[in-house]
C-alpha cells in the first residue's frame, strides 16, 4: 500500500523552518533543491521537441508549378532566392543589390540573426535570372534586391502573404512558410551526404559541440559541397 504524501504546501511550510535561519535568495533556494533532487536521485524529465514540418518534394514541386504558372516573375525570385540559399525571412528582405555577387555566385548577408554576418550561395543555374531580376530593379533606382512597386523593400509580412497564396493555390495542407523552406534545403543538403560542418558556415546556425571544427572550415569549401548536389535540387 503506497503511503499517502503529505501536501506540496503544508512540506514547504516544514522546510521553511529549516531554511529561514539561511536568509535564501532565489539563487540559493535554486541550488538547494538541485542538490536535494541528486541526493533523492530525480531525474528532470526532458520534454520532447516536435520536429519541424518539411515539406515533401512532390508537395515543393506541386507548389513551385503553381509559382511559375502565376508568371509573376518577382515572386519566382522571392521563391527561388529563399529555396536555393535558405536565408530567413528577415534577412532576405535587407538584401541589397550591392550585396549580390554573380562572379562568385554568393550573397552577402549582413546582420543576420544575432547580427552575424555571412555569406550564402547560389546555384550557377540560377546566376542568369538572378542577373535579369538585379539589372530590371537596378533600371528601377532601387536600392535592395526585392522591392514592392512603391519602390519600397518588402516587409516580413508581405513576403508570408505572398507564399501564403501560392499554398493555398497549391492545396497544401500546410503554408510554406519561408522557414519551412529553409528547413527543406538544409534537409535536403544533409540528405546528399553534405556534412553539418559544411552546412553550418552559410546555414547561420551554431553548434557549441561543433564551433571548433566549423571555425577551421572556409565558406570556399562549403559552396563547392554546394555546387556539387544542387544541380539535383527538385526544383
Amino acid at each position: 500500500m503506497i503511503k499517502k504524501r503529505t501536501s506540496a504546501k503544508r512540506k514547504a511550510k516544514e522546510l521553511v523552518k529549516h531554511l529561514r535561519g539561511e536568509r535564501p535568495d532565489y539563487a540559493y533556494l535554486k541550488s538547494v533543491f538541485q542538490h536535494l533532487r541528486a541526493e533523492l536521485e530525480i531525474e528532470v524529465p526532458k520534454t520532447s521537441k516536435k520536429l519541424p514540418y518539411v515539406p515533401t518534394e512532390e508537395e515543393l514541386k506541386r507548389y513551385y508549378d503553381v509559382v511559375w504558372k502565376a508568371k509573376n516573375f518577382q515572386d519566382m525570385m522571392i521563391v527561388k532566392t529563399l529555396l536555393y540559399t535558405g536565408v530567413r525571412v528577415s534577412e532576405l528582405i535587407n538584401i541589397q543589390l550591392t550585396d549580390v555577387d554573380f562572379n562568385y555566385c554568393q550573397i552577402r548577408i549582413n546582420k543576420g540573426k544575432g547580427s552575424k554576418d555571412r555569406i550564402v550561395p547560389f546555384p550557377h543555374s540560377f546566376r542568369e535570372m538572378l542577373a535579369m531580376h538585379a539589372d530590371s530593379m537596378k533600371k528601377k533606382h532601387a536600392i535592395y534586391l526585392f522591392e514592392s512597386s512603391w519602390k519600397k523593400k518588402y516587409t516580413d509580412r508581405g513576403v508570408r502573404k505572398i507564399l501564403a497564396k501560392y499554398s493555398e493555390e497549391a492545396g497544401l495542407a500546410q503554408n510554406l512558410s519561408p522557414h519551412k523552406l529553409r528547413h527543406f534545403l538544409l534537409t535536403w543538403l544533409k540528405k546528399q551526404g553534405i556534412d553539418d560542418a559544411l552546412i553550418q558556415p552559410y546555414s547561420g546556425h551554431e553548434s557549441r559541440k561543433s564551433l571548433e571544427v566549423y571555425s577551421k572550415l572556409a565558406v570556399t569549401d562549403a559552396q563547392q559541397e554546394y555546387n556539387e548536389v544542387i544541380n539535383k535540387f527538385p526544383i
